[in-house]
């Protein structure tokens, strides 16, 4: 990166404009952004497919710095992340904009936006910790639209968030470069990585962008860091929910990223272009986590339906019900403060506290006064 961005303060008066990192010239003149395997090449005024990252005064820049889409207390495990901090309050904000073209996003409004005035809101990264821990949550979560499109924004805040004792979630699609991944998951605790299928034609058909990228992002996150890692791969039916496909699946997990890494099946409902698809019906997610728990993984869940089953924990070593979930809610804990199982000793893998939190299933909105 050779040349900076205009930074006047005509160029930032709204303070949303900010230099971007992660990019480098090209011969023919073009500016290539290196943050995700887009590669986005772009003249001068362009921007990338994200919408967010673009090229000005010969440079590339971040577009929606310090500005959100909203900020919402939400339970962690909506996230969704069963193993990390259970049953605390996390403060939840997004941007706008994608760096995948998913025809089934369940954010669209947020992620496909284009209009401006989605980002209605405004806030710095010390006022978000600052707001954080005031009421009472132990994480910031990146969230709603994909945090690597906004990459400065996101390390800003959680350099922010831990400067005040808080722990940081991304929830992202893993779609990111290796020369970018470093900056962004070193200052993360945990990570939600959606797997959004496991073929390159459901990547390449239905979302834009490359199935291998992401399995290499998850593998150097299980192997080269210390974030807490969960997995959730929305199930379509008839694009993603095959015996062959979830067993493929499930194998990999297995074999690439071990046993005891969380993995939720979620159920997808009609949206943004395929409004007319069916919606997933439990049974599937059921015969899903099935085929996951054949394969030997120990932490399998369904989401987006009502199965208190599905959606609990249970020790690997003797089944003992460790957390119970209803929804979002807690309802038993059989962990001691080690975050051992009380029946028999197993150690329940994640980043667990003495004693569980209690914020339920609330969600409540946040507004931070202009």
């Amino acid at each position: 990166m050779d040349t900076q961005p205009d930074t006047s303060p005509d160029s930032l008066a709204d303070g949303s404009v900010v230099p971007a990192r992660h990019w480098h010239r090209l011969d023919d003149g073009r500016i290539q952004c290196d943050v995700c395997p887009r590669f986005c090449k772009l003249h001068d005024g362009q921007r990338g497919l994200c919408f967010v990252r673009a090229r000005q005064n010969d440079a590339l820049v971040l577009t929606t710095y310090g500005r959100s889409s909203g900020f919402c207390i939400d339970p962690i495990e909506k996230k969704p992340l069963n193993h990390f901090l259970p049953g605390t309050p996390v403060f939840s904000f997004g941007t706008a904009g994608c760096n995948l073209t998913c025809k089934f996003c369940q954010n669209w409004d947020i992620s496909k936006a284009r209009e401006i005035d989605k980002l209605n809101q405004s806030a710095s990264p010390d006022a978000i910790a600052d707001a954080a821990r005031k009421l009472g949550c132990r994480s910031v979560a990146f969230t709603y639209n994909d945090p690597v499109i906004f990459l400065e924004y996101a390390v800003d805040t959680a350099l922010a968030c831990h400067d005040q004792g808080l722990k940081t979630v991304a929830v992202t699609a893993g779609y990111i470069t290796p020369q970018a991944r470093g900056e962004f998951y070193e200052h993360i605790d945990a990570a939600n990585v959606d797997l959004k299928g496991f073929t390159e034609g459901f990547y390449r058909n239905l979302c834009g962008g490359r199935l291998a990228d992401v399995l290499d992002t998850l593998v150097w996150l299980r192997r080269e860091t210390k974030v807490w890692l969960e997995i959730t791969t929305l199930l379509i039916l008839g694009e993603n929910d095959s015996d062959a496909e979830l067993n493929a699946l499930s194998s990999w997990v297995a074999a690439e990223l071990g046993v005891d890494v969380p993995l939720h099946f979620t159920a997808f409902h009609p949206d943004w272009r395929m409004r007319e698809h069916p919606s997933t019906p439990p049974a599937t997610l059921t015969r899903a986590r099935a085929i996951a728990m054949a394969h030997g993984l120990r932490y399998v869940y369904t989401g987006n339906v009502h199965d208190p089953a599905g959606g609990s924990t249970y020790c690997h070593g003797c089944g003992t019900l460790l957390i119970g979930r209803d929804w979002y809610e807690l309802n038993a804990w059989g962990l001691d403060a080690a975050g051992c199982c009380q029946s028999c000793g197993t150690k329940l893998p994640g980043v667990l506290e003495p004693r569980p939190g209690t914020w339920g299933r609330k969600r409540q909105p946040v507004r931070f006064q202009a």
